[in-house]
């Protein structure tokens, strides 16, 4: 896959997955909060001072994930609208995400999917 085209690819999801963290914060059970940084960063702070941080690997053509329960490198789709996926356990992010936030927040969160 080209640069640009994984660029765009990886800079639409991210913009979802914010609008998909913005409304999570919303429904109120939230004890997180999430910051935007420049290169294609999301890094979500929970209560107790860890973090998650979702970013875009350019090399790899992936986007990663560090959570307290790993590193995840998530396969752009395949076709549109299809849902990036984890290489090894074929999981979609916001599934992966969505356990990731429940377990640093001690609540359950859902990230709302596609």
């Amino acid at each position: 896959m080209e640069e640009s085209a994984f660029l765009a690819l990886a800079d639409a999801e991210l913009v979802r997955l914010e609008g998909a963290l913005e409304q999570l914060q919303e429904t109120g059970t939230a004890n997180w909060d999430y910051e935007e940084k420049p290169g294609g960063i999301l890094e979500l702070e929970f209560a107790d001072g860890s973090k998650i941080v979702i970013n875009r690997h350019l090399a790899a053509r992936e986007i990663w994930v560090a959570a307290r329960a790993g590193g995840f490198h998530f396969k752009p789709p395949q076709q549109a609208g299809q849902p990036w996926c984890d290489s090894r356990s074929g999981e979609t992010l916001d599934a992966v995400l969505s356990r990731c936030i429940s377990a640093q927040a001690g609540v359950p969160q859902t990230l709302g999917s596609r």
